[in-house]
């Protein structure tokens, strides 16, 4: 409980829910951006949240179904819509996958086109989450910053893989084509801005005493829930983990590239959300090693059946990848056919956005909820897929 605000109703403390001297109130299921189609039940006593339950069940888009009515190369569509911020993700992991079970190796070059795209794919989901972070709080400029110049991103996308959101690039064996000609420049450019971005950011972001006594102490992470609530990826680094599959289990051509994990020791909102900020410099860098150290040439991908008819050895396995919310795996089994038997997604959102959200808003002011909400980085399809 947090003793700063304690629940008061007719000028009485209450904590016993069974007395009934309690306020029910929602939020959601609006559609705020970054924490999509969701609500949450609160119990409240004062402005103070004494009991908070998620609801799903705004999207039924049935995903993991869907894929196994269709062939592999049709699922591709579905994936990508799994986290719409960042597609990128779920086009690796299910091409990785399908790879895996087929026995097929890629080419070195798109290893190193897919990891471009998975960093630009970071890049453009922090600057739409770090908007609406800053947002929750009231600071609508760097929302206004941060969303307009993630456009910049997807213009580099759009050149490379022909759309802006759901881009179909990472296919089973491959890439589907190279770097077009002056793309290298142009993402130069847009990378020179969005780090003189950042640093505008951090000023008015972190200099702001508003930001800093909101988010300072709120929804703190102690190592104990850590493994008991699942946590992955800046919500464990926040609390002085250094967990990233990128190091613990590079994949791609991560082993290749120069990072170190970014950690914060206090574990609550404001130290989660410098880590994310020291992550978007993070992968502007690497994007900068990527574009000097790739192959200029050679194969994008490797030659396989008519993917329309592909049908894939049976056998099962789980892959994973380290999005911006943590460990994402991929679990399918195959049964020799042309359809997957089964496709289970680990998304982060599932256990972030309801088990853990459950437990941090218990003692939280009800204005801070959606700051505490979005510093954990949930995206429902995650959940209800």
């Amino acid at each position: 409980m947090n003793d700063k605000y304690p629940p008061i109703v007719d000028g009485k403390s209450v904590y016993d829910l069974d007395s009934q001297k309690y306020l029910k109130m929602w939020q959601g299921p609006q559609h705020p951006g970054v924490t999509g189609n969701m609500s949450l039940e609160l119990d409240i006593s004062g402005d103070q949240i004494i009991k908070c339950n998620t609801h799903v069940g705004y999207l039924h888009r049935g995903f993991e179904k869907l894929m196994e009515r269709r062939r592999y190369i049709n699922c591709f569509p579905i994936v990508c819509r799994i986290c719409v911020p960042e597609p990128d993700t779920n086009e690796y992991l299910f091409a990785a996958a399908t790879e895996e079970l087929l026995g097929v190796e890629i080419p070195e070059r798109a290893k190193w086109l897919r990891t471009l795209d998975l960093e630009l794919s970071r890049l453009a989901s922090f600057f739409m989450w770090i908007g609406g972070q800053s947002g929750a709080f009231g600071s609508g400029t760097v929302a206004q910053w941060s969303i307009a110049y993630r456009d910049y991103v997807l213009d580099l996308f759009e050149e490379l893989t022909g759309a802006r959101i759901y881009h179909m690039y990472m296919i089973p064996g491959g890439v589907r084509g190279g770097l077009p000609e002056g793309w290298i420049q142009h993402a130069e450019k847009v990378l020179d801005g969005a780090s003189k971005l950042l640093d505008e950011i951090y000023y008015v972001t972190f200099h702001n005493s508003v930001f800093k006594s909101r988010a300072k102490g709120l929804g703190i992470i102690t190592p104990d829930l850590i493994d008991r609530f699942g946590v992955v990826g800046p919500n464990v680094r926040g609390s002085g983990i250094a967990r990233d599959l990128r190091k613990d289990s590079p994949y791609l051509v991560y082993d290749q590239l120069d990072f170190n994990i970014e950690t914060e020791t206090a574990g609550d909102t404001y130290a989660r959300t410098l880590v994310r900020w020291k992550e978007m410099h993070q992968s502007i860098s690497l994007i900068r090693q990527i574009i000097m150290l790739m192959p200029k040439s050679g194969p994008l991908y490797t030659t396989l059946p008519n993917v329309l008819h592909l049908k894939v050895p049976a056998g099962e396995t789980y892959v994973k990848a380290e999005s911006t919310r943590g460990e994402y795996g991929y679990y399918m089994v195959s049964d020799g056919s042309e359809f997957p038997r089964k496709v289970t997604v680990r998304g982060p959102s599932y256990s972030h956005g309801m088990a853990l959200l459950e437990h941090l808003a218990v003692g939280v002011n009800i204005a801070d909820t959606h700051g505490l909400m979005i510093s954990l980085h949930t995206y429902p399809p995650e959940i209800e897929r």
